[in-house]
């Protein structure tokens, strides 16, 4: 978990992840990120969201899924997103601690599980389906820099597929796992069970994962870069085990 820190956080001026250009010193106010901890039961869509209507689906809404964690005396939510027909990405802590993991479309439709990984180095982790999912959208080729526009597409607190926007704030060395490096901030509203949530660019290209947020309202994004790094590496992903009754 987080450990407490003293002074406001502070983005570095630096190279973004991926080559991207130089990210301008901010200020960033507000209180240390904490892991957001998925929710137990639905509530109402966060202030300025806009839910999506039964019709109102496109590809990139389609690929956003509900993972479910029926763990050991315990059931939370989060969300998560497609990277191909029978993969998802979504948060570590999304799953960790699990004796089963159901997962659930934009339309209903309960998709067994088959396997899931988690990482070390990031609060990210893989979960294998038996079927295939709707849609997967396209992870952008680099991160994205201060000021391009941000929309996040998940199930905040376990309710309705939600749609948030906002705008990256800047990049900071990640609060929580300190080993991972430059995370992305944005202004993007999110809440519990928006664990995983997938951050597209204006062109619906995946540019970050959703895995923390402050009181100030920022939330945390993995990096599209760090992503794609860890899916290279066959050793960063390792299977989960179940918990104990």
């Amino acid at each position: 978990m987080s450990r407490r820190r003293t002074a406001a956080v502070v983005v570095a001026a630096a190279v973004a992840l991926g080559g991207c250009a130089a990210l301008e010193e901010v200020p960033m106010p507000g209180p240390r990120a904490t892991d957001l901890v998925p929710s137990e039961a639905p509530l109402a869509a966060p202030a300025g969201s806009d839910q999506l209507s039964p019709d109102g689906f496109d590809a990139v809404q389609r690929m956003a899924v509900r993972v479910r964690n029926v763990g050991c005396g315990t059931l939370t939510t989060g969300s998560g997103f497609a990277i191909d027909s029978q993969t998802l990405i979504t948060n570590r802590h999304v799953v960790a601690d699990s004796a089963e993991l159901q997962v659930a479309t934009y339309d209903g439709r309960d998709i067994d599980v088959t396997a899931s990984s988690t990482a070390d180095l990031a609060d990210l982790a893989i979960v294998r389906t038996a079927k295939p999912l709707p849609s997967s959208p396209v992870l952008a080729d680099q991160d994205p820099v201060r000021g391009d526009p941000v929309t996040v597409v998940g199930y905040p607190q376990g309710g309705a597929l939600t749609v948030t926007s906002g705008t990256v704030i800047g990049a900071t060395t990640d609060p929580i796992n300190e080993n991972l490096g430059e995370v992305l901030v944005t202004d993007a509203p999110v809440e519990p069970g928006s664990s995983g949530s997938a951050a597209l660019d204006g062109e619906g290209r995946v540019i970050g994962v959703v895995y923390a947020k402050n009181a100030a309202g920022q939330s945390f994004l993995v990096p599209v870069s760090t992503l794609r790094r860890l899916l290279e590496d066959t050793e960063a992903f390792v299977a989960t085990s179940p918990c104990a009754s």
